[in-house]
């Protein structure tokens, strides 16, 4: 059976207005009522709850207070499903609303049981309706996109595609509607081609999106082995087109690295609340080795944090060298205490410390 994430940007569902776009909703939700119907399981995240809050409020802008935003989004998150719910009911498809937020993929226990909730709407054929929890989200805490979100839902379940619905057909190698030489990219088999096209930020003044966050999207989920399809939402059949294979849209095939569920977790999902600074030793056996991060090549610790929390680890010598990210044995206060000692005498402080302050299975590359 086919898992399949099917996200729809702000622009996709509301107009300039605000206003549902309701026939662009009712053919998306006809091909996904016709996944189902050949035993495939679509999961939906959506965005568009605080574009349509906004209309109905009578707001002519998009707010920038986070209060705003809250309140806008809880206006508009019950409107919104139930149009989900109505077009996908005209197909006998059940739904069910599943609003998360960042911390519950950022914390373990609340990440595994999103994973099984989602795992037994799936096995009772319902399609879930996944947005975030914009009211009580915070700047601190939120997926900053739900392109975002998309990809950390993929990686979740897991799920064997996502395919990004968006106003535009393909990545471009620049902006199409400045460039006249812009070229269609068709795939992308190795990330680090990305690095030769001008993604931009731009979006509409409902969503808070652009192609730069769909791209990043399809980073996280194939390098978690999870091909991504960005295509033009607007179009009929591009949806099953894309589950089918044929060649629409940008087609992302997945990367022969991967990295394990947990360590996109930590790269993505888990917030850091401080950062430990290293010496060049220490940087070359973290980047070349794969080792262990030890005290010994602690050069200086910024932040407050407890053992468990993560933090980012850069280079001493250039601050602004983020070398990776992991989850500290240490606090920060107890790392203040034995950076820059050798094992010995770390035990001889700390006799029951870890003799790591990072250990390599929890630690990743930036």
């Amino acid at each position: 059976m086919s898992l399949c994430v099917v996200k729809m940007g702000s622009t996709l569902v509301a107009d300039e207005r605000g206003d549902v776009r309701e026939p662009v909703l009712r053919e998306i939700c006809s091909q996904v009522a016709g996944l189902c119907s050949r035993g495939q399981s679509p999961v939906m995240v959506t965005s568009g709850a605080i574009a349509l809050g906004m209309r109905l409020m009578g707001m002519p802008v998009r707010p920038t207070a986070m209060e705003e935003l809250q309140a806008a989004s809880a206006v508009g998150q019950g409107p919104l499903y139930d149009v989900y719910a109505d077009l996908l009911a005209e197909h006998d498809v059940k739904t069910a609303q599943v609003l998360l937020t960042f911390h519950d993929v950022s914390a373990r226990m609340q990440y595994l049981n999103a994973r099984r909730t989602l795992g037994k709407l799936i096995d009772w054929g319902v399609v879930p309706v996944i947005n975030e929890n914009d009211t009580t989200a915070t700047d601190e805490i939120s997926f900053g996109d739900n392109d975002i979100l998309a990809a950390q839902a993929s990686i979740l379940l897991p799920a064997d595609l996502l395919v990004i619905l968006s106003d535009v057909d393909a990545l471009y190698t620049s902006d199409p509607g400045r460039d006249a030489n812009a070229r269609r990219v068709e795939e992308v088999r190795d990330l680090a081609e990305l690095g030769d096209y001008e993604i931009g930020m731009s979006s509409s003044h409902l969503g808070s999106g652009g192609m730069r966050s769909k791209v990043l999207a399809a980073e996280m989920a194939t390098s978690a082995g999870i091909p991504v399809v960005i295509c033009q939402g607007t179009e009929p059949g591009t949806l099953e087109r894309a589950v089918a294979g044929d060649p629409v849209g940008t087609r992302f095939h997945p990367q022969a690295r991967r990295q394990s569920s947990f360590k996109l977790w930590l790269k993505y999902a888990k917030a850091s609340s401080g950062r430990v600074l290293v010496d060049a030793g220490a940087e070359r056996a973290l980047r070349d080795q794969g080792t262990s991060l030890l005290p010994v090549g602690v050069v200086e610790v910024e932040g407050n944090f407890e053992a468990g929390d993560a933090v980012d680890v850069a280079s001493a010598a250039d601050g602004q060298r983020t070398v990776g990210k992991g989850i500290s044995n240490y606090s920060a206060a107890e790392l203040r205490q034995v950076k820059g000692l050798k094992s010995e005498a770390v035990r001889e402080m700390l006799p029951r410390a870890s003799e790591e302050a990072v250990h390599r299975d929890y630690f990743v590359l930036a």
